[in-house]
């Protein structure tokens, strides 16, 4: 996550967020080792009252709201000739567009306090009831302010900002190429959801190019409610408002760690990183991924965590058949706060390996695409002097796929093999949640946390608790 290695839907660590999401978004069918969800047909109430995503909610700095709805990684870098030869004639018909989904980043440190305070401002991210959604906005400035600091020493030890927008159009652009490889031609888009370009830059973008047929890539290859789940529903609410997209065919590729290109992409650059060590068959791979409370898997019914392991399993009997047994581990990284979220611990587990006699680790960020935070600075920089520091001597990172050849390609064919399922969107109106209605069984599980809050914005010494909890 980039709010500086705390995991995306950290700020479940206050306790305000008790209110659970009821599995899946989307009913979805198999469509060849992708999960693909080709309409918006919510099989939960619960996500037809969240709030409506716009412009407005987010925080964007005076001097650069003139820039919204007019630029994403689109049109200048993205699209190919719609007459290019090879072109099928049904192709040469269609508008084809792909929208590449990812969390976003700061760009300066000055961009840190209102990137976290977008971070925080989702409705995924810190879950109030109906009747306290008074409170997201200023619970969000709170801790955007209060995190900041400690957030900006980080951003500030990788260079000054984030490079997860530089990457994610390089993916871009490397996914237009590959899929001009295979044929098709398409307009790619970037959506960033908690900074530019927003996705709300990007659905202008694709309507002022005419796209007739949209497939939706989160860049998160394990689907969870808090990253890929956040970002297609703020689609969905778009998506109800706008008649542009009422009966635009659309599919939604939801995960994707299962697919054969990206585990083996994957075991690629784990056999390479393995060969720099003087004894390759000693080595601990450890796999970290971002972590997520554990209330949204037990109770909220996030598919994280089976995925995780699901994808690491696959990882390593691809490397077996190649001949590599080495040993491995999972943990998870990024907690923060005082509630539990998934165990092991990345920190406690590399101690633990210390105490035990592991001489050489090669770290994996499993969850990760990209290069950013979680991997320059809490893997890179925090973890591997814990490492060290508990009796680990030889110490290696597999980097992030980034532009990776058989990855992107990988990723082309999954987009070429969600097009046929594509189907239009509904515009249904919103439902009430029931479980909103039922005060009893809602409100009494945040009743504590909203009064919390209220503590929070009017007392000094709360702030300061929470502050030296955060940091």
């Amino acid at each position: 996550m980039e709010a500086l290695g705390t995991g995306i839907p950290q700020t479940k660590l206050l306790g305000f967020c008790h209110k659970q999401i009821k599995q899946r978004l989307f009913h979805k069918r198999q469509v060849s080792k992708c999960d693909i969800v080709s309409a918006f047909h919510s099989s939960d109430k619960e996500h037809h009252h969240s709030l409506s995503y716009n412009a407005s909610s987010l925080y964007i700095p005076s001097k650069e709201r003139k820039y919204l709805g007019k630029s994403s990684y689109s049109s200048e870098a993205c699209s190919f000739d719609e007459n290019m030869a090879g072109a099928s004639s049904t192709t040469a018909r269609e508008k084809i567009g792909v929208l590449l989904l990812n969390l976003g980043g700061p760009e300066t440190l000055q961009d840190v306090q209102p990137f976290l305070f977008n971070l925080f401002a989702d409705p995924d991210i810190i879950r109030l009831p109906r009747w306290f959604r008074f409170l997201q906005r200023p619970l969000a400035q709170l801790i955007s302010v209060v995190r900041a600091p400690k957030s900006k020493e980080g951003y500030a030890s990788i260079g000054g900002g984030s490079p997860l927008r530089r990457i994610t159009n390089e993916q871009a652009d490397a996914l237009k190429h590959a899929l001009e490889k295979k044929k098709l031609h398409t307009n790619v888009y970037v959506a960033m959801r908690y900074w530019y370009p927003f996705t709300e830059e990007a659905i202008q973008q694709i309507k002022r190019d005419k796209i007739t047929k949209l497939v939706i890539l989160p860049l998160y290859p394990q689907y969870s409610i808090s990253t890929s789940g956040s970002s297609i529903r703020v689609l969905q609410n778009i998506f109800r408002e706008d008649a542009y997209f009422e009966g635009l065919p659309i599919s939604i590729i939801e995960s994707w760690y299962q697919r054969e290109g990206y585990i083996k992409s994957m075991a690629d650059l784990i056999e390479k990183e393995l060969l720099s060590f003087s004894n390759p068959e000693e080595v601990m791979i450890f796999f970290s991924a971002h972590g997520v409370p554990v209330s949204y898997v037990e109770d909220a019914g996030d598919p994280y965590r089976d995925q995780m392991e699901h994808c690491i399993r696959l990882i390593m009997n691809e490397l077996k058949s190649r001949g590599v047994t080495n040993q491995h581990t999972l943990a998870y990284q990024s907690r923060v706060g005082p509630v539990q979220w998934l165990k092991p611990y990345t920190d406690e587990v590399l101690v633990e390996l210390g105490k035990k006699g592991v001489k050489s680790l090669l770290a994996v960020p499993i969850s990760f695409v990209s290069e950013h935070i979680e991997t320059l600075e809490e893997i890179d920089m925090e973890y591997k002097e814990l490492a060290l520091e508990s009796g680990i001597k030889n110490w290696g990172r597999v980097p992030a796929l980034g532009c990776t050849s058989s990855f992107i390609t990988d990723l082309a064919d999954a987009v070429l093999e969600a097009l046929p399922s594509a189907s239009a969107t509904s515009r249904a109106r919103r439902e009430t949640d029931d479980s909103d209605n039922d005060f009893m069984q809602y409100a009494i599980k945040l009743f504590f946390g909203s009064i919390l809050a209220f503590l929070f914005l009017f007392s000094p010494k709360l702030i300061s608790s929470l502050r030296n909890n955060l940091l």
